[in-house]
């Protein structure tokens, strides 16, 4: 994505929606709308189904998406105070690359 997307004030508050996403990706492809709302579906599917398979994907410059295990611990209820368990999970994780820290941060 250029800078024409990033400096876009377009958008309405600091989040940027699925539809506002595609709208940018068609914009900047030069591609119908429809088209880039499949590639989209499609990239977060794929991403999705590797996550779930335990792979991680690396995006060179924008990051690498993985998994990580969180064991079970015991917390507390934060308005009776009482103990409570929580349970293991698998959580998808997001590292980002230096492209990504460094456009961020200009």
């Amino acid at each position: 994505m250029g800078t024409e997307y990033i400096k876009n004030d377009s958008y309405k508050g600091n989040n940027v929606n699925k539809s506002e996403l595609i709208d940018a990706i068609a914009a900047s492809a030069d591609i119908p709308k429809a088209a880039a709302g499949r590639a989209l579906d499609a990239t977060l599917e794929s991403i999705s189904g590797a996550l779930q398979g335990g792979d991680s994907v690396a995006l060179v410059g924008f990051g690498t998406f993985g998994v990580k295990e969180r064991a079970a611990r015991t917390g507390r209820n934060p308005q009776t105070g009482q103990p409570i368990q929580i349970a293991a999970a698998t959580l998808p994780t997001f590292k980002p690359g230096k492209a990504l820290k460094d456009s961020v941060n200009k």
